[in-house]
């Protein structure tokens, strides 16, 4: 389903609508974007805090700081309309292990529904499974549904594991073997 490129150690992923590659300094927009959309259960240090932080640019400056890394967090694009949707990617939680990085996703809600989450992990499960991985992790809110439903299409089965927060819900651990 993916073909992918590694341009050195940085990674390009590309689908029928998608192409997934690494972050621009002009996408800081579309990542602020993501942050001013998360739901309020959300813990505040990933959501835009009292004083507008993350400002776009703090953000582009995480962009300009940024090292191309065989995991991370690719920007989503779409490519007959050449806009960044989201984000999806590898990153190394500390959830599973070393060996075992952890899939992320996040897609503007403009475009859920789409089936672009499902798609981009495809592709990041296919070049994950192609640079020798042999699990990964996912974690999701319990209430999360449509995250939830985007895991379980991708063949993600639910362990023992939950880390229950009495404010935000409770954090589900996924797993699967690629």
């Amino acid at each position: 389903m993916a073909e992918g490129a590694t341009q050195g150690r940085e990674v390009v992923l590309e689908t029928d609508r998608l192409l997934l590659r690494r972050w621009r300094v002009a996408d800081a927009a579309v990542q602020r974007e993501l942050w001013t959309e998360r739901d309020p259960r959300v813990p505040p240090h990933r959501r835009i805090d009292a004083d507008g932080h993350p400002t776009i640019a703090d953000i582009e400056e995480w962009i300009r700081a940024d090292r191309p890394s065989p995991t991370g967090l690719l920007a989503v694009e779409r490519k007959a309309a050449g806009d960044v949707i989201g984000y999806c990617g590898l990153v190394d939680s500390g959830r599973g292990s070393e060996t075992e990085p952890e899939l992320a996703f996040e897609l503007l809600r403009r475009v859920w529904g789409q089936g672009y989450a499902t798609e981009a992990s495809l592709a990041v499960l296919d070049w994950a499974r192609s640079s020798g991985h042999e699990r990964l992790w996912a974690t999701v809110w319990d209430w999360n549904t449509a995250s939830r439903r985007v895991l379980e299409k991708l063949g993600f089965t639910e362990t023992e594991r939950h880390e229950v927060d009495p404010v935000r819900g409770t954090t589900l651990f996924t797993t699967i073997r690629l």
